[in-house]
């Protein structure tokens, strides 16, 4: 099968645009995938990660094709493949996995040894990350798919729940699994750093876990109010103070059982000085504001070269973390990309069955393809909403 294909390709620092590509091919170099799929993109998805790629933030070359949240329509599947058939609706996890190594088979999906060549993990889309193509496009190849897909059992039924199953590739797994290495549970105090769609995720899981009290701090005011829309509490990080006095006023005391990371390396200052970067002022603020034996969940991105980083030790990845103070005080702290596999098949049903409406909670917008470089910019600019692209008019029909 061969056919036109488009998407969204970076060019450069603060641009991309919807190109012309190559139509996927079941093909990993030159040799034959007869393990991996075709897919028909239902709907592809804007992350906060994109965003440091376009800000010019990472090493990625411009002629990327972007987009590594990916729902769609198996339209062609290798010789191997025994378990997905054409026409199958499914979920794509952004991290891509062989199902084979070490790691895989013990969960570990995010760090799969024999997918990149440069590190373990891999992703579509994404610089340093194998070199896969991403899936902000019409059709894209899917590698390992009886492993890494997730078919939903009712494809009438996932596309009138499909606003909150898009989530399911990446941010809501990606928030939840920020909650869980961070301790979260029954009665629980939480704090989660950043407003953005995964750090709203992350909020929404929170509550599912069962958290007495959820705290989300930001700088726009927009992103604190979407928190505050489905009972978080918040805390405007552009006001001069201490952070424990007003985690104190909330809570009756100026600790929480656990923080969630959702900002990652492009941290800015709190207070006065909120426009001036400062890479590990939420790791800081992480020992600060956790308790003694507390844990602290890490799912933003931190990363090992940054070009537009202030100073020379943060362009090498290099933070100023007072970490005496996390040693100290017994802290647990879990980083790196979510195992989406892990997770998406229980918050699949916790969607179908109702317990959640995560597309609310994270305020979806979707868009066309030819909006694409219009939500990015709205995106970069602090938009309290999360752009989901529909390439076929899937959606809206």
């Amino acid at each position: 099968m061969s056919a036109a294909n488009r998407g969204v390709v970076y060019k450069g620092p603060g641009e991309v645009a919807v190109e012309s590509i190559a139509y996927p091919e079941l093909a990993l170099g030159n040799r034959k995938c007869e393990h991996g799929v075709i897919l028909k993109v239902v709907t592809t998805n804007i992350c906060g990660s994109d965003q440091h790629m376009v800000r010019g933030r990472t090493t990625a070359a411009p002629g990327l094709v972007l987009g590594h949240e990916i729902t769609g329509i198996v339209v062609e599947c290798g010789r191997d493949v025994e378990f997905i058939n054409q026409g199958d609706l499914v979920s794509v996890p952004f991290n891509i996995a062989c199902g084979r190594c070490r790691n895989c088979k013990s969960g570990k999906t995010g760090i799969c040894l024999n997918v990149n060549p440069a590190r373990p993990g891999a992703a579509y889309g994404y610089v340093d990350m194998g070199g896969w193509v991403g899936g902000q496009t019409e059709y894209v190849m899917v590698p390992y798919a009886d492993f890494n897909l997730l078919k939903f059992p009712d494809a009438d039924q996932a596309m009138e729940k499909i606003r909150d199953l898009t989530l399911l590739s990446d941010i809501f797994p990606t928030g939840f699994h920020g909650c869980v290495t961070a301790g979260v549970g029954p009665g629980s105090t939480v704090y989660i750093a950043g407003a953005g769609p995964v750090g709203l995720a992350a909020a929404v899981s929170a509550q599912l876990l069962g958290a007495a009290c959820v705290i989300v701090g930001d700088m726009i005011e927009d992103r604190l109010a979407q928190a505050r829309s489905f009972g978080c509490e918040t805390i405007d990080l552009t006001q001069d103070g201490d952070m424990a006095d007003k985690v104190e006023v909330i809570l009756g005391e100026r600790e929480v059982d656990a923080f969630v990371d959702c900002v990652g390396f492009e941290a800015h200052a709190c207070g006065c000085n909120h426009g001036k970067e400062a890479p590990a002022t939420v790791l800081n603020s992480a020992m600060s504001l956790t308790r003694a034996g507390g844990e602290i969940g890490i799912p933003g991105l931190y990363v090992t070269e940054d070009p537009g980083a202030e100073d020379e030790a943060a362009k090498q990845g290099s933070l100023s973390m007072r970490f005496g103070l996390g040693w100290a005080k017994s802290h647990s702290f879990h980083t790196g990309q979510c195992p989406v596999m892990k997770y998406h098949r229980p918050l699949m049903q916790a969607i179908l069955f109702g317990k959640v409406n995560i597309a609310d909670a994270i305020n979806v917008q979707v868009i066309t393809l030819d909006e694409a470089p219009k939500g990015y910019a709205d995106f970069d600019g602090g938009a309290a909403k999360k752009f989901v692209i529909d390439p076929h008019g899937s959606v809206a029909a």
